[in-house]
Order: structure tokens, then C-alpha cells, then sequence
């Protein structure tokens, strides 16, 4: 297994260059250094002539161009970010994954890449993302073992940070696009609750689930970007959770719930090896973890959200699937035909089919006094092979719900690749997600990555 991590965290970054003991062009050509080096086994980016040059100007730019005075620099002064592939931004094609042609998908710049250019953010280029955001696998590979997926279909992204090429970098997740790759590449990965990043400048994949987030190598990151790029943002100035005995000391720490069913048995056996023992540690650490019965009807709940899925799919793209059709890989093509054959009675009773079952989720959380869910981020490791970019199915009640979610690094399989824990907050209490999920994420890091006999011993992340 080949080990790309290492690099300074988003939080470093962004404290050094706004202090003035970094530059924003010696972090340009440390990136364009670190992309040449990297990039041809990871193949995270869209390729890009002229990207230093570019690049380089933009810093210069930045450099000569931002206040004197460190104090009133913006919060990413400087930051190199990389920005997935459906999301559009000046002076770069947005190709999508696909074979169509870039000037048929363009648009104006969406709102996000604004929002990161007003806080000093430099773009970095464009990451790979699967076709369309649906399940056709772009070239990435995961950067702990290139055998492996990254996951999608935000791979692009994950692998990028994972792999020290930037310190942030923005994806998207319908079902599981931001978390499970996440997970495969060893990073932090943050879906906000659905709305909060405006989604305008994005291709759609399915309007409804569709959700801006952001990519780190730990949840301070994440939430030094959140407050950039999430609208209404409250930096969290006291701790509102229950104080619990731990020790003779009360100490206010959130309530984990466990989603016992139908759900937690979609996860593999090592998945659910190493989150009972994930489920261990944060018990041993003071939290109280409940277990918690929800979703029996889970088959029902998986269907109803891929009706309306498949649905907004075939709509989003009738038009140039009508005119470049033959363009489409077969994974795109599927899903499109799939959308077609589901009329409008079918998507409107899905739709009403989600609303109660969000309604039930949030009332099965408030009766078992649950602050988070937790749960593994994915089925397992990422899977051998670069056909599949893997399952989503431990992400799908929460997107279909529209609920906040991080997933934190959480130790490593037998065969030394990565896992996650994934946790999840109420609708639009983000804020409280990440603020809960900094105390979580040094307890499951402590707890360090597991042996190929499946025990858990003390380690640390570089």
C-alpha cells in the first residue's frame, strides 16, 4: 500500500498563509508539485494545460491583491481548493465525466466556487467525478491502494485530499457521493443538511437529494469551510448537550443512537465487527450509545427514494439525452431509462411516501433522546476493482431524509485499507453535528486501526 497522506491540514494551511508565514505562491507550487507527483497514479483531477500557470497567476494575484494586515484576511486567504467536476467555475469546461460536449453543459458560475473566491480560496481544477453523478466510474483510484475504488461519485474530491494534492476540496452527494468515498479514502467528509449550500451552477443529478459538501482531513477542516460555504452559519459558543456521569465527573457529551434493523444488517461483517468495537470505545469514553429500532420497512424506504431518484435523473437530462444519447455509458443510460418508465402519479407517492417517513425518523430520534446517529459509512472497505464505485445503501435514509452527515476516519480493515463512522444530526442543526463530531472523531482515532486478527490497537493518523 502506497501512503500519500501527511500533508498539513486545512486549519495549518489557512493560519499560515493568513499570519503571512505562507504565501499563496509557494502554496500554488506546492500543489502543482504535489498534483504532478501524485496525480498520475491517483488521476484526481481533470487533466489541465497550463494548471501551474494558471494557478500561479491567481496566487500572485491573491498575494499582491489581499489586505496587509493578516487580521483582515479572508478565512481561506490563499487556499488551493478542488472543486468536482458538475459544479461550474470560470475559465474552467465542466465535462461531467461524460463524452458530451463541454460547451453544452456550461453554465455561469455557481454559487459555491463565489463563495470560496470571496474568502481568498484559489481554484485548483477540476476533480473527477463518476458520469453525471450517478454511478459510471471516473479513472480515480484510491489512493491507499490503486487496485481499489475511491468510491463516487465524488471520487475526484476524496482522493485529492486523501492524497495531500489540496486541503480542500467540494463534492456533492444524492445518495451516498460525499460519505462513502470518504470513508474508502481515509478523509473527512461533510453533507450538509439538504439546502444549506445553494446548489445553483450545479448539473443536476436528482434535485431533490441533491447536496453540496466539502472534503478535509479532519472535522476541524470541515468546519472551517462550513462556515465559508453554509448559509446562516452560528459558530457553536457553548455546549448544549446533556451533561452524563462519567467517572464522578458530569461532562456534557451528545447521545448516540444505534439504528439497530434492517438498515445496519445491509453492512458487511467487518463493517459491523469494527463498529461494535467503535460502539466500545465511545461507551468507555463517556458517551451514552443507545440502541435504537428503526426502519423495519427499510426495502420500502430504498425503493420509494430510487423512484424519485431515477425520476429526477431521466428529467435532468431529457433534453441532452435525446440529442447526444449514444454519448452516455451504460450505467447513465440505464438510470435514465429506468427515470422514463416512472410516471408522475408513482413519483408524486414516492414524494408523499418521504415526507412521512422523515416525519416518523425525526419523531423515533425525539423519543429516544438521540443528539446523533451513528452508523458505519459504508458496507465495508472500498471494494477491489475499478468497475464499481461500491454501495451507497449506508448513506440512503439520511440523504432521503435530508439530514446532516460526516464521516470521520475510523481505524482500518483487515487488509489496511481505511473505514469511517458516519455521523448524522438533526435537519439543519449541522452546527451541532460537527461540534459533536470533533469529541467522537479523537476517541474512534485513538482507538486506532485494526489488525488483520480484528482487534483494535492504538494508533494515530499522519
Amino acid at each position: 500500500m502506497t501512503t500519500l497522506l501527511g500533508q498539513r491540514s486545512l486549519v495549518q494551511e489557512a493560519a499560515a498563509l493568513r499570519a503571512g508565514t505562507d504565501d499563496p505562491v509557494d502554496a500554488a507550487h506546492r500543489t502543482c508539485d504535489r498534483i504532478d507527483a501524485v496525480d498520475p497514479q491517483v488521476r484526481a483531477f481533470v487533466p489541465e494545460a497550463g494548471r501551474r500557470t494558471r494557478l500561479l497567476d491567481a496566487a500572485r494575484r491573491s498575494a499582491a491583491d489581499g489586505p496587509p494586515d493578516p487580521a483582515e484576511r479572508p478565512t481561506l486567504h490563499g487556499i488551493p481548493v478542488g472543486i468536482k467536476d458538475i459544479v461550474h467555475a470560470d475559465g474552467l469546461p465542466t465535462r461531467a465525466g461524460s463524452a458530451l460536449p463541454p460547451e453544452v453543459l456550461g453554465g455561469p458560475q455557481a454559487g459555491v466556487v463565489g463563495r470560496l473566491c470571496a474568502a481568498g480560496a484559489l481554484i485548483a481544477g477540476k476533480t473527477v467525478t463518476a458520469e453525471f453523478a450517478v454511478t459510471a466510474p471516473g479513472p480515480t483510484r484510491n489512493p491507499h491502494n490503486p487496485a481499489h475504488t475511491p468510491g463516487g461519485s465524488s471520487s475526484g474530491s476524496a482522493a485529492a485530499v486523501a492524497a495531500g494534492m489540496v486541503p480542500l476540496a467540494i463534492g456533492t452527494q444524492t445518495v451516498g457521493s460525499m460519505i462513502r468515498p470518504a470513508a474508502y479514502c481515509g478523509v473527512v467528509g461533510f453533507k450538509p443538511s439538504y439546502g444549506r449550500i445553494p446548489a445553483d451552477g450545479v448539473i443536476p443529478n436528482a434535485a431533490s437529494f441533491d447536496t453540496l459538501g466539502c472534503y478535509a482531513t479532519d472535522v476541524a477542516g470541515v468546519a472551517l469551510a462550513a462556515s465559508v460555504l453554509v448559509d446562516g452559519w452560528r459558530a457553536r459558543k457553548a455546549d448544549g448537550w446533556r451533561a452524563h456521569e462519567t467517572a464522578g465527573a458530569r461532562t456534557p457529551r451528545p447521545v448516540l443512537g444505534v439504528p439497530v434493523g434492517p438498515y445496519l444488517e445491509r453492512a458487511d461483517a467487518e463493517a459491523l465487527d469494527a463498529f461494535g468495537e467503535q460502539r466500545e470505545a465511545l461507551r468507555a469514553a463517556g458517551y451514552v450509545v443507545r440502541e435504537v429500532r428503526v426502519m423495519d420497512d427499510f426495502e420500502q424506504i430504498v425503493e420509494q427514494l430510487f423512484t424519485m431518484n431515477r425520476y429526477e435523473v431521466a428529467r435532468a437530462h431529457a433534453d441532452w439525452f435525446a440529442r447526444f444519447g449514444d454519448r452516455y455509458r451504460q450505467q447513465t443510460t440505464s438510470a435514465i431509462r429506468q427515470g422514463q418508465t416512472i410516471g408522475d402519479a408513482a413519483y408524486e407517492a414516492a414524494r408523499e411516501r418521504r415526507v412521512a417517513f422523515r416525519a416518523r425518523l425525526a419523531a423515533d430520534r425525539a423519543a429516544a433522546g438521540i443528539d446523533l446517529w451513528i452508523a458505519p459509512s459504508a458496507t465495508g472497505p472500498a471494494p477491489a476493482g475499478l468497475d464499481s464505485t461500491g454501495s451507497s445503501i449506508m448513506c440512503l435514509p439520511w440523504s432521503n431524509a435530508g439530514l446532516p452527515a460526516v464521516s470521520v476516519p475510523a481505524g482500518q480493515a483487515a487488509n489496511g485499507l481505511p473505514l469511517g463512522l458516519q455521523l448524522v444530526g438533526r435537519f439543519g442543526a449541522d452546527e451541532d453535528l460537527l461540534h459533536g463530531a470533533a469529541g467522537i472523531e479523537r476517541v474512534v482515532n485513538v482507538a486506532g486501526s485494526r489488525r488483520a486478527d480484528g482487534r483494535i490497537r492504538p494508533g494515530r493518523r499522519d
